[in-house]
């Protein structure tokens, strides 16, 4: 069965979702990305999983604007204009330690990214390669959104049992065909915001 929506919502989330669909008339109807059938890892999130209104957190969506909320593990999208917006499931940083909050841009875009770790990352796993190149075992999945801070991203991962857990090094993680989506619809210079 093909899941568009989340099916478990509880009654505030769909309250708050048909409040903010009355407060925005111009979002579109779809927006919620369509979840991968049968993953068990997104279904016990899903529930907190909710539509957000971006004045709260930018103060335009001028270039476009993703909010990525780090405790619902969900990244937020605003077209420029408005008159898109889409909200995907995440993966998140592992701990606190590793979790980077605040106000950054997209500076780069990248189709079959390749991955190296970061000398912190060495330092904890010594074992781990130096490189991999783009494909089935990068990390990075199929496409990467470079942030202004180095070594951070918003990626895809071939890994979808990370997707709405604590799972990253410091990086978002999305499935890769919602990256692809993101992608797609994301210039450089959209405003970036991690909660």
């Amino acid at each position: 069965m093909s899941r568009k929506h989340p099916s478990h919502l509880s009654r505030r989330s769909v309250l708050g979702l048909g409040a903010s669909f009355l407060a925005a008339p111009a979002l579109g109807q779809d927006v919620f990305a369509p979840v991968p059938e049968n993953d068990p890892a997104i279904q016990r999130n899903i529930s907190s999983f909710r539509a957000q209104d971006w004045r709260p957190h930018f103060s335009s969506t001028r270039g476009g604007a993703i909010l990525v909320d780090t405790t619902s593990r969900a990244l937020h999208y605003w077209s420029g204009d408005q008159s898109i917006y889409r909200l995907y499931p995440t993966s998140v940083p592992l701990s606190e330690d590793l979790t980077r909050r605040g106000r950054t841009s997209v500076v780069r875009k990248v189709v079959g990214p390749s991955w190296a770790p970061t000398p912190a990352m060495k330092r904890r796993n010594p074992e781990w390669p130096d490189f991999i190149p783009p494909g089935p075992d990068n990390p990075m999945g199929t496409h990467a959104l470079y942030l202004g801070w180095t070594y951070y991203r918003i990626h895809g991962t071939h890994d979808t049992r990370k997707i709405g857990r604590r799972s990253s090094n410091g990086c978002i993680g999305l499935y890769n065909e919602h990256i692809a989506e993101l992608f797609g619809l994301v210039e450089p210079g959209a405003q970036v915001l991690l909660i």
